[in-house]
């Protein structure tokens, strides 16, 4: 189900109950684009069950599921049909259409074609553990973050929320533990495996990636010394789950270990509820105790500070999400 986690820190006030959280969701409902829309976004049913629950409840975790849909026509296309027509304007009329004129064709154009655009559509999940005040998704880029942060907040009043930020950020813990000697200096449960990525800061930003590799090696640790940093590590916890750490505090291609899902009974009315209860009951063991080799977290709302030997620290906080943001602009 996760295969991918950005975290959120739900500020302290905030606790909707599922009847609430179902009638807000059912206001911003999943809806096809229209013949001239390019891009829909909403709600739908996480078991995939026509007119079901846009929320559920499993093991006192919540489920959300967002659907956005997009149609994109090639802009090449589109520069063509628009040429088109004004080539047609200057053969009729001897004028040549201006800049604001071939602007308006182009957009003309584009409505013209999007009825016969294929419509690509993609699903993010939103758990919200109440208990722990997380909110976390499985959004893989900016923009679809960007998307899945900007419904919560549109449909739930009330609801702030905060990336969750650490005391060491983690390009500063993977560089320290890349330049370990031994597994002995490796935070408890977790191991360093076989993929990483490594930049410079410099102008030249450099790079060196390593996969199926080695990583405890004198190579990669000259690297580091000559100045390039990790933006990428995969780990593994425990030997129950394996991930790829970014530097923004990203766990990405999540990979449940042979053995985490021994017992799972068949697909089936009870296939959703086990996997929900399987993924978000390992992974509430193992984000404490990332957050924990990270330094611990940060206070919601807190500013970084720079230690004194100038090294690494965490990003600038970015401003709470709160449902009064601006709807006419990102999110962050």
């Amino acid at each position: 189900m996760f295969k991918n986690v950005t975290i959120y820190r739900i500020a302290p006030g905030w606790a909707a109950t599922l009847e609430e959280m179902e009638a807000a969701l059912d206001a911003a409902r999943f809806q096809p684009c229209g013949a001239t829309q390019d891009k829909s976004v909403g709600w739908v049913e996480p078991r995939g069950e026509a007119h079901g629950p846009l929320v559920e409840s499993v093991a006192g975790q919540r489920i959300l599921k967002l659907q956005i849909e997009t149609k994109g026509v090639p802009g090449s296309v589109v520069k063509k049909k628009a040429q088109e027509e004004a080539d047609h304007i200057e053969a009729t009329t001897g004028r040549k259409p201006g800049k604001k004129e071939t602007k308006a064709l182009r957009e003309d154009a584009l409505l013209a074609l999007l009825p016969q655009a294929f419509a690509r559509q993609m699903n993010v999940w939103v758990w919200i553990d109440l208990e722990n005040g997380w909110l976390v998704t499985d959004a893989s880029s900016q923009g679809k973050l960007d998307e899945v942060v900007t419904a919560l907040v549109r449909a739930f009043d009330g609801l702030a929320i905060t990336l969750l930020q650490t005391a060491v950020t983690p390009q500063t813990a993977m560089t320290q533990w890349l330049s370990a000697t031994t597994p002995d200096e490796w935070p408890g449960g977790f191991a360093v495996e076989r993929e990483c990525e490594l930049k410079s800061g410099d102008e030249e930003k450099s790079s060196v990636k390593f996969t199926r590799h080695n990583l405890a090696t004198d190579e990669v640790r000259k690297h580091i010394t000559e100045g390039k940093l990790p933006t990428r590590l995969a780990l593994s916890w425990e030997g129950r789950i394996g991930f790829v750490l970014s530097e923004s505090l990203q766990l990405k291609k999540i990979n449940f270990l042979e053995g985490v899902f021994d017992g799972r009974p068949d697909e089936g009315e009870n296939g959703f509820d086990a996997d929900v209860a399987l993924s978000t009951g390992e992974l509430q063991k193992l984000l404490p105790e990332l957050v924990e080799a990270l330094g611990g977290e940060m206070a919601f709302g807190a500013a970084a500070t720079a230690p004194a030997d100038g090294a690494a620290t965490t990003p600038p906080e970015r401003e709470a999400v709160t449902a009064d943001a601006d709807d006419d602009g990102p999110p962050f």
